[in-house]
This record gives C-alpha cells, sequence and structure tokens, in this order.
C-alpha cells in the first residue's frame, strides 16, 4: 500500500513538474544519432523544463503517434532525414491525425538538405507553400555575417524579434539579433486566418538554388517580405504547429554567439528565441483557460452584485430570463504562464465581447475587467444588459479567437420568456390610457343615472287614471 501512494505522489510530481499545460512527453525524430550532439543545449532547456524526450530514428516500424486512439506523445519535433522522407509511419496523415488530437509539433527545415516530397504535400495543406525546387536556400547580399558566410551570403542575420501590432499579445522578442543559416523560405496562402509569421525575410533577400552556377537567380519563387522564415498555424483545437526553415539555427554554435554584419560584431539570441518559441509551441505560454462563468438577474436583492459568493445557487446560472430583464454577465480569465496562472491581461487596443443572439446578435457588448474582484489567478469581466424585448431561446456568447493565444469559445443558452398575466403594468400606471378609463367611468356613470331616473319618475296623473279605467 505504502509502494502504491509512492508511486502516486511520484506520478503528481511529474505532473507537476512539467511546464507544460498539455504534457511533458516529447518525442525527437532524428535520423543520424551523431547529429544529436549538435542540439546539446537545446536538448538540455528542454529536460530542464520537465520535458521527457524520447529520441527515435524514423526507420523505427513501431514508432506511432497514436496508441489507441490516444496520443503516445504531446508534443513532436521532426528533423530534417537524410533519406527522402520520413516513412509511413510518419506519413502526412499521421502527422495532421496527431495535431488533430491536439499534439503539437515542430517541423525543422534545411536548406542543406532537400525538402522531401511529404513534407511539401503536408505544409500544403496547412496553406504553406515551399519553392519547387527542393535545394533552394535564402539569401541576402546586405544582412549576412561576413564572419561565416563571406562567399554565399546564406548566413542571415535579422534584427532581434519584437512585436509591432499593439493588439496582439507578444511571445517571441528578443534582446539581440538571430542568426539564420541556410534558410528555407516559406509563402503564406492568404486565405487561411490560422497562419502567422513569426519571423519573415528582409526586403532584401531572395530564394536561391545553392547548385545554381549562376551569379544571378532568375525569377525567384519569393523575395522580401514575402518569405517567412519561422511560421507558426495555430489549428481550432489550439493545437500548434510551428515550421522552422533553418533547423540550424538551434545548434549549439548558433547559440550566443558572434555575427558580424557591415564590420559591427553583435551577439545572437538564437537561445533566447529558441526557447520562447517551444514554449509557446508546446502550450507553456499563450493558454487561455476560463476560471469562472456566471450570469444572472441584475434585479432587486441581487441588483449591482458582482461577488457571486454574496448570491445563492440558485440564483446564479438561472436557465430562463424575462423579456427586459436586467443581467449582470461576469467570466473570469486566466493565463498559463510556463508553470502557473496568472490573471489574463488584454493588449492595449484589444477587447472581449459578449453577444446575446439568437439567429443573430441583438446584443454585442465589450466585457470590462472588473477593479476589484479580480484575484492573483484571474482578471474578471464584467458587462450589463438588458434582455430583448423578444422572447425566444438566446445564447450568451464569447468567442475570442487572436493570434498566438489559444481559441476561447463559452456558449450558455437560456430562454427568455414573454411576461406572465399578473407581470403587464396596470392601466392605471399608464397615462395614455387615462382617455379610456374616463371614457368607461362616464359610460358607467351615465348608466347609473339613467336606471336611476327612469325607476324614480312617475308617470302623469291622467295617464294613471285611464291606465285603471282599462284594467276595470
Amino acid at each position: 500500500m505504502r509502494a502504491l501512494i509512492s508511486c502516486l505522489l511520484l506520478a503528481l510530481v511529474g505532473i507537476t513538474h512539467a511546464l507544460s499545460y498539455t504534457g511533458n512527453r516529447l518525442l525527437v525524430v532524428i535520423e543520424d544519432t551523431a547529429e544529436k550532439e549538435k542540439y546539446s543545449k537545446f536538448w538540455s532547456d528542454l529536460e530542464s523544463r520537465g520535458f521527457r524526450i524520447t529520441f527515435e530514428s524514423p526507420k523505427n516500424e513501431k514508432l506511432a503517434l497514436i496508441e489507441l486512439g490516444e496520443r503516445a506523445y504531446d508534443h513532436l519535433i521532426l528533423l530534417p532525414p537524410k533519406s527522402k522522407g520520413y516513412g509511413p509511419t510518419l506519413s502526412p496523415k499521421n502527422i495532421l491525425d496527431f495535431a488533430q488530437k491536439e499534439g503539437n509539433v515542430v517541423l525543422g527545415l534545411s536548406g542543406e538538405s532537400s525538402v522531401p516530397t511529404a513534407i511539401s504535400s503536408l505544409l500544403i495543406e496547412l496553406d504553406i507553400h515551399l519553392p519547387i525546387d527542393r535545394n533552394t536556400q535564402v539569401v541576402d547580399h546586405f544582412n549576412y555575417d561576413s564572419s561565416s558566410a563571406s562567399d554565399k551570403h546564406d548566413v542571415l542575420v535579422l534584427p532581434p524579434v519584437k512585436n509591432t501590432k499593439t493588439d496582439v499579445k507578444s511571445y517571441f522578442d528578443t534582446e539581440n539579433v538571430i542568426a539564420v543559416p541556410r534558410a528555407v523560405g516559406q509563402v503564406l496562402g492568404n486565405a487561411s486566418p490560422l497562419l502567422a509569421s513569426i519571423i519573415k525575410a528582409p526586403s532584401t533577400a531572395y530564394v536561391y538554388n545553392s547548385k545554381d552556377e549562376g551569379e544571378a537567380a532568375e525569377d525567384p519563387f519569393a523575395t522580401g517580405r514575402q518569405l517567412s522564415i519561422v511560421t507558426s498555424m495555430q489549428a481550432r483545437n489550439s493545437a500548434r504547429f510551428t515550421v522552422i526553415g533553418s533547423v540550424e539555427m538551434l545548434e549549439d554554435k548558433w547559440f550566443d554567439t558572434q555575427v558580424k554584419v557591415d564590420g559591427k560584431t553583435s551577439k545572437t539570441g538564437n537561445e533566447q528565441f529558441a526557447k520562447k518559441l517551444t514554449a509557446w509551441t508546446f502550450h507553456e505560454t499563450g493558454v487561455l483557460k476560463v476560471a469562472s462563468l456566471t450570469h444572472h438577474l441584475n434585479e432587486g436583492t441581487a441588483k449591482g452584485v458582482v461577488n457571486d459568493s454574496a448570491l445563492s445557487l440558485s440564483e446564479l446560472n438561472p436557465k430562463i430570463y424575462r423579456i427586459k430583464n436586467d443581467v449582470l454577465y461576469s467570466i473570469a480569465l486566466s493565463e498559463y504562464v510556463h508553470d502557473h496562472f496568472e490573471p489574463f491581461n488584454l493588449p492595449a487596443t484589444d477587447s472581449i465581447q459578449l453577444e446575446c443572439s439568437m439567429l443573430s446578435p441583438f446584443h454585442r457588448l465589450t466585457l470590462q475587467p472588473h477593479p476589484t474582484l479580480s484575484t492573483q489567478n484571474a482578471t474578471l469581466f464584467t458587462t450589463s444588459f438588458t434582455t430583448p424585448d423578444q422572447h425566444g431561446i438566446f445564447n450568451f456568447l464569447v468567442n475570442y479567437k487572436r493570434p498566438f493565444l489559444t481559441n476561447m469559445f463559452e456558449k450558455r443558452t437560456v430562454t427568455v420568456r414573454h411576461l406572465a398575466h399578473d407581470e403587464y403594468t396596470r392601466s392605471y400606471a399608464i397615462s395614455g390610457a387615462y382617455v379610456w378609463i374616463s371614457g368607461i367611468g362616464v359610460t358607467i356613470a351615465g348608466w347609473v343615472l339613467f336606471v336611476a331616473f327612469w325607476l324614480y319618475s312617475a308617470p302623469p296623473e291622467e295617464e294613471r287614471k285611464k291606465g285603471v279605467k282599462k284594467s276595470q
């Protein structure tokens, strides 16, 4: 019994030690095990963050990403193969099935080796396009490392990664320049909102075939800012897929090394960028969680009450409202950062909106962070509104989807009923009804006076005597 308890405690410790929100089982597919030493700092950093790394060859026939309908691993790193592909166990379909199971993938490319046809087919499924010529590299005759690529100009030196969009949170900023040796350029399709370029090529870069003997490229595949060096894709199930155009940038020799551009020597920030990139891909950052979601009447004794603990359970999240009811809606959001949850802070120009909709939205309201009721782990967003003057089935919907953040879709369905018979406003309280009420009063009073006059008015004496004689 004690041994069982000890095993359970060790398992819990292993789970809590992992920094990833979705798990710590990491599979690295590398064909030549001798090259594993080139990335020793990269592996050490992943292990220090709690990942259990398994190295496998693509030639292993027993290798499986999914077993018994569940993921065998939580994350996958694919290094460029020396052969024509990764084999049948790592076909494009199997990799996409792994992503559909909410597995995260890092795909490394290299201009030193030709890109397999299977990888090109896989990326086309994601609307990421590679050059038709599989031996191309991105070169730049202005932004290159003169100490290591003085002839071929294929080691790009890019400025530090900085986020320039005020409505998007930044997860990849670096302090130093990024060295990108022998990269495979990618072109992103315009139709997919799930794609985002993390690092783009400089405006003076272009795609060039390293085996071409010509001094200049004719009709290049893409040039300048059309080329993406590092691309991210977040699926609708929040699985993340990152394509690194130069896997060599993760090697030890490019971590904290010195590069020279225009006679100026700079220190590279590849190690910092690699850590932030894998942290985002493996769900260590950019993960949203709904800590709580409530809605209730904002009337009577509950009016203005935002603290849910002050209300009874029967008052929270009712299934039925009445038309023209005042409602208070609140949602608490947390963001997972490495190993703990923090209050989610919106970017400066961004907002979270609530929709009260039936077939189309009747209300679309901005949720405001509450200044006092936010906790150490969550930010409370609230808003109040009046239910529409229309009975039916309504949805309280929060659909928040932003680049580099996991998708949040929260829907609560309620019934909005019409007024009961005893809930209508009485006629005497309606000023427009005074004319009709007065008319009814005058009619009744006139009828009473008429009856009284008819009953108590006697006929003339002569007519009364005539009536008596006729009866005799």
